[in-house]
């Protein structure tokens, strides 16, 4: 579970008595982003696809180190049903959904020059469908109650940057990218529903750990092109400036990556 210092918190407790519903919320990046928010108030739901005995671990190990008492839902957000009932949970805590967030997806690693049709679609529907499509259940929800509300989608730096053999995982999260910003247009202004992007680069988390154990970034340290792979509370203290109820940025998209988009072609 990633670690999120106590300094960090928010002393003010902005989100508290807010429903904040993180897809993917318990593991990976999902664990340090559910505990800060909690940590600062906000009554979290994480939802996960299938690990129940995963899911009961993180509730139980952050009631007892944080005092973060967590709810959980199941399910694959693929699924309409699942979809509504996610959101439906999170209503269950106040009649009000204040926030999402959206960890969920497929790191897609069939290279391209391998990749069949069912490989992209497979991608399209985990990284693009899924997600936008629980957005816009959850805005409906924020709509209905008058709720004004931060909507936060998780990307990637390959969507930033062209990085070698990712379009099936690339392609599918630029599409989120634009997405967002549609989304961002469309439900600002009056209806006060803040739409933003985070894409993380190499994060001793999620779907890059597998690769940062291979030694397949071992390279952007040692020459200096990165300071240090990236950390789970490096995603979660982003995610929790754009859930600032004052907050004032929507449509962007925030590349976390330590600058390895902008000095990878020094390799």
């Amino acid at each position: 579970m990633g670690r999120v210092s106590e300094k960090g918190s928010n002393s003010r407790q902005t989100l508290l008595d807010k429903t904040v519903l993180i897809a993917g919320g318990t593991g990976g990046l999902g664990c340090a982003t559910s505990i800060l928010l909690a940590r600062d108030g906000a009554g979290v739901v994480a939802g996960y696809r299938s690990d129940r005995d995963r899911a009961e671990q993180f509730r139980k190990k952050a009631l007892e180190e944080s005092g973060c008492k967590i709810d959980l839902v199941q399910g694959d957000i693929q699924d309409p049903d699942v979809r509504r009932h996610y959101v439906e949970s999170a209503l269950v805590r106040n009649g009000r959904l204040y926030g999402l967030v959206c960890f969920t997806g497929n790191p897609a690693r069939v290279p391209f020059d391998q990749a069949t049709d069912d490989n992209l679609l497979t991608s399209l529907r985990d990284n693009y469908v899924a997600p936008i499509l629980l957005a816009r259940e959850a805005a409906r929800a924020m709509r209905e109650s008058g709720e004004s509300g931060a909507i936060v989608l998780i990307s990637s730096m390959q969507a930033s940057a062209p990085f070698e053999s990712s379009v099936n995982y690339a392609g599918a999260k630029a599409a989120l990218n634009y997405a967002a910003r549609i989304m961002a247009k469309q439900w600002g202004g009056r209806q006060g529903i803040r739409v933003n992007v985070v894409a993380p680069g190499v994060n001793r988390s999620g779907m890059a750990l597998q690769s940062i154990s291979s030694g397949k970034y071992d390279f952007f340290v040692e020459e200096g092109i990165i300071p240090r792979f990236g950390e789970a509370a490096d995603v979660a203290r982003v995610v929790r400036l754009l859930m600032e109820p004052d907050n004032y940025m929507t449509g962007q998209i925030i590349t976390v990556d330590g600058g390895l988009t902008l000095r990878r072609d020094r390799r």
